[in-house]
């Protein structure tokens, strides 16, 4: 089914203008981010709905990545173990977190412990995606920890715990992305703009 999406979408579009072959090699890994991406959101969003979190997977998958954005993170080595990984952190916290009572004072250590990270971590880059330009990498760093101040403020003038619980869940996640040991713990590079210099 992927091929059949990438072949006729990239047939679909070489139709109206010429590519290289290496614009095609481009477009071709473009899509299939794409492609995977959208499947396994749906997948997420299948077992988000029969485990009747929906709309906390959705609110959630908002906080997650306006603090991923600019903390960038750990990307898994294969669609299968990103699938399962993304199950896991997505759909796991925010679930764990839901149906646990955490006293306000316990959720604003555990976030300034996350804050912390995002000061000494973020952005944290891949070997894909290094992030060379010394610039971006202190406005990313700057954002995210501004994202995170902002997330903890929030959970300090919201009093319920619900929504409390889905920030807190989108820092820790974020947290996890970002600290060194999670890529030890996959066999990746960390710093991988150190390599470009």
């Amino acid at each position: 089914m992927k091929d059949r999406f990438l072949n006729s979408s990239i047939s679909f579009i070489t139709s109206y203008k010429q590519y290289s072959k290496k614009d095609i090699e481009k477009l071709r890994y473009g899509l299939e981010g794409i492609y995977l991406t959208i499947y396994k959101l749906f997948i997420i969003l299948i077992i988000s709905l029969i485990l009747g979190i929906l709309k906390e997977t959705l609110i959630f998958l908002v906080l997650f990545n306006i603090i991923r954005f600019p903390a960038f993170g750990f990307h898994a080595n294969t669609s299968l173990e990103c699938l399962i990984i993304s199950s896991i952190l997505i759909l796991g916290i925010p679930f764990l977190f839901l149906n646990l009572y955490i006293p306000l004072y316990v959720k604003i250590i555990i976030s300034i412990i996350c804050l912390i990270c995002y000061i000494l971590y973020a952005p944290a880059d891949t070997v894909k995606r290094p992030l060379p330009n010394k610039k971006k990498r202190i406005i990313r760093k700057i954002c995210s920890i501004i994202c995170c101040l902002i997330y903890i403020g929030l959970m300090i003038v919201f009093k319920n715990s619900y929504i409390n619980n889905l920030f807190l869940s989108a820092i820790i996640v974020e947290t996890i992305l970002i600290i060194p040991i999670t890529y030890k713990i996959f066999r990746q590079s960390y710093r991988n703009y150190l390599n470009m210099v």
